[in-house]
């Protein structure tokens, strides 16, 4: 049987050739893509020129082809080679120049002379082509031909959105968010990965038969999109999201990292921060000042929700980022399968979360209701003390991740023990809201 890890990897791997960028058709044929594995997506279009705050949402972009000939006729660049090849946003353009003249429209990465480097212009009209060092360095003197196949015209912005309610119980009301974003080229850690692991999860979250609270999760293009959506559901979010994560760069296999929120401070930051000292003690904690993705704008001031950004690797911060090295090569498996376990480890942490009291005064006998061996042997009692340490901090004062963090188990391992002593009328939850 496949793992978890193996069957993101899988749809990463549908989604990688597509060309991507914050408006047009590969953004629509992606969210096609992954709505094949969870149907409750749903996608939405904003128009061109829509004032979202101090934002407007630009003219859509497509290409259809793109390259540059030298006078022999043999493509010296390709974008159905590799849609890197075409810095993003750019205008069409069919003409011959020379070699100085062509070199003023080629981006490069000169500390990496092998790879292609992702430009763009969103906001600016204008046009280029990107390539390796190495072949711009062996580009003859002579004609060349520049075409770019595009269009610039007024559109929509794209955005998916899937929503999953808990089936009208307890906290319904309240939603977990998780967001990604789709607006990047064939690059396989930084674009592909969050998507392919969000839509995973969405599929997961469905089949989870105790759910306490609502999901919304969303597809966006980064910065503009997620300005979009907090445009149309600022009031509605700031109401109802408890914890968010924005998934970004979850497929390699090298770290795990957190952002922050503003000040770090939120229930968010408490349960990532609770699983991941158990599932990878080594991980990167950045402050909200190393900020660089979507938390930038769910936690800005007035939106303030409690965002923070999870990561294997953080953006920016391995050297194959926002290049062609940024291959499936990259991506794994096995970094998948850590990703979903951090998170889903979250997901579970705060459907349990909350204060528990112990219904009855000293230690209750555990032995008559099955939960105490009845014959006592050395070495047997380090699970036993997970369930009497529980019982001890459950004074109505702690909530469940709180007494993780004092009695050092992870609250995975207190799940099980949760369950036998709220059927055995040993726990209650305390302050429930009704």
């Amino acid at each position: 049987m496949e793992t978890e890890g193996e069957l993101i990897y899988k749809i990463a791997e549908r989604i990688f050739p597509i060309c991507r960028s914050i408006t047009g058709d590969g953004v629509r044929q992606t969210l096609r893509i992954l709505k094949e594995y969870c149907p409750e997506l749903e996608i939405k279009e904003v128009p061109s020129g829509t004032q979202v705050f101090d934002w407007t949402i630009p003219k859509e972009w497509n290409i259809r082809d793109a390259y540059i000939e030298d006078s022999e006729g043999k493509k010296v660049v390709d974008f159905k080679e590799n849609n890197l090849h075409i810095m993003g946003y750019s205008l069409p353009v069919d003409k011959f120049v020379s070699k100085e003249e062509l070199l003023k429209y080629v981006y490069v990465e000169e500390s990496q002379p092998e790879a292609i480097p992702y430009v763009t212009s969103y906001y600016k009209e204008k046009y280029g082509f990107c390539m390796s060092k190495n072949r711009r360095d062996s580009l003859k003197d002579g004609r060349y031909h520049m075409l770019i196949d595009s269009s610039l015209k007024d559109g929509s912005l794209t955005y998916g959105e899937i929503k999953i309610s808990n089936g009208g119980g307890y906290k319904e009301d309240q939603e977990i968010f998780i967001s990604t974003y789709i607006c990047h080229p064939s690059m396989a850690n930084n674009e592909c990965s969050g998507p392919a692991l969000a839509i995973y999860l969405a599929d997961w979250i469905k089949r989870q038969s105790k759910r306490k609270y609502s999901y919304r999760i969303v597809f966006i293009p980064e910065t503009i999109g997620s300005i979009t959506y907090l445009s149309l559901h600022k009031d509605d979010l700031k109401e109802h999201v408890i914890a968010g994560f924005n998934l970004s760069c979850v497929g390699d296999n090298r770290a795990y990292s957190i952002v922050e929120t503003r000040y770090g401070n939120t229930l968010t930051d408490k349960v990532l921060k609770n699983v991941l000292q158990y599932h990878a003690p080594e991980y990167c904690n950045y402050s909200f000042l190393s900020r660089g993705s979507d938390e930038r704008q769910y936690n800005a001031p007035g939106i303030d929700l409690p965002v923070c950004s999870f990561c294997r690797t953080k953006y920016g911060r391995y050297p194959e980022y926002h290049t062609s090295l940024d291959d499936m090569d990259l991506i794994s498996p096995e970094g998948f399968q850590g990703s979903f376990e951090v998170i889903t480890q979250c997901i579970m942490a705060l459907e349990y979360n909350e204060k528990y009291r112990v219904t009855c005064f000293c230690e209750p006998q555990l032995g008559k209701r099955g939960l105490y061996p009845t014959v006592s042997h050395k070495g047997q009692y380090s699970e036993v003390y997970k369930l009497t340490n529980l019982i001890a901090y459950a004074d109505g004062k702690n909530d469940l991740i709180d007494i993780s963090n004092r009695i050092q188990v992870p609250v995975k391992e207190m799940i099980s023990n949760v369950d036998k002593l709220l059927e055995h009328g040993l726990l209650e939850i305390a302050e429930k809201e009704i």
